[in-house]
């Protein structure tokens, strides 16, 4: 791949002069589609159809391109891009200078509106290209005319130099999510043993002592009393 610039040029016209307006712009070409834009084949209707399409004021008709419709829109053409000839002709310079443009606008068509399939690469504004470009009208909310004006190129490139410019993102490694650590439970104190209850000692009953008898009295024998005689 090699990078490739080209301008986008427009004339704004006022009451009291025409204003050049240039806009540089990049875009991506392959070695293979670098012919394709510098040949010099143009026929007179798909000339016509370019400038037509990038918004000049032609009738996109066959014929020799000598009318001075078609003389006036080369003209223009070649002055808004600052050409070393502007003699209304379309040259190899002028045509070789269409065909880039072209080709660079359906690359930033591809690149922002991911057309799947792709439009093909080449100097030619057809159908597909007028269709493309109206898509990206709608989706700008601009005029949806098929026609790549200069505020339309300008939108188109900003929004391919975005893309082109976007560095896409590495992707992270997914983490292995670590288990939800469970809270740790505080041991729970070991029972004590219940103590049984000691048996109430009954209490110990004093020994009576025994009463003691008492001695009974033995009557003292009284003495006889001898008669008198």
């Amino acid at each position: 791949m090699q990078g490739e610039k080209s301008m986008w040029c427009g004339l704004e016209k006022s009451s009291l002069s025409i204003a050049t307006t240039c806009v540089v712009i990049s875009a991506i070409a392959t070695n293979t589609a670098s012919a394709a834009i510098t040949r010099n084949d143009y026929k007179p209707q798909q000339f016509r159809a370019v400038l037509y399409g990038l918004g000049y004021k032609v009738k996109v008709k066959s014929g020799a391109l000598t009318d001075k419709e078609t003389i006036a829109a080369i003209k223009e053409f070649q002055k808004g891009y600052k050409l070393k000839d502007v003699n209304g002709q379309a040259d190899k310079a002028t045509q070789d200078l269409a065909a880039q443009i072209v080709y660079t606008l359906k690359g930033n068509l591809n690149i922002v509106l991911k057309l799947k399939p792709a439009m093909a690469r080449n100097q030619y504004y057809g159908p597909q290209t007028m269709s493309a470009v109206k898509q990206f009208q709608k989706k700008n909310k601009l005029a949806e005319t098929g026609i790549a004006d200069l505020k339309t190129r300008m939108l188109l490139d900003e929004e391919a130099k975005k893309i082109l410019n976007e560095k896409p993102a590495e992707p992270k490694p997914t983490e292995t999510p670590k288990p939800t650590p469970k809270p740790t439970e505080k041991p729970k104190p070991a029972p004590k043993p219940t103590e049984k209850p000691k048996p109430t000692p009954k209490p110990t009953s004093t020994a009576k002592p025994s009463p003691t008898s008492t001695p009974t009295e033995k009557p003292t024998p009284k003495p006889s009393v001898t008669p008198k005689s």
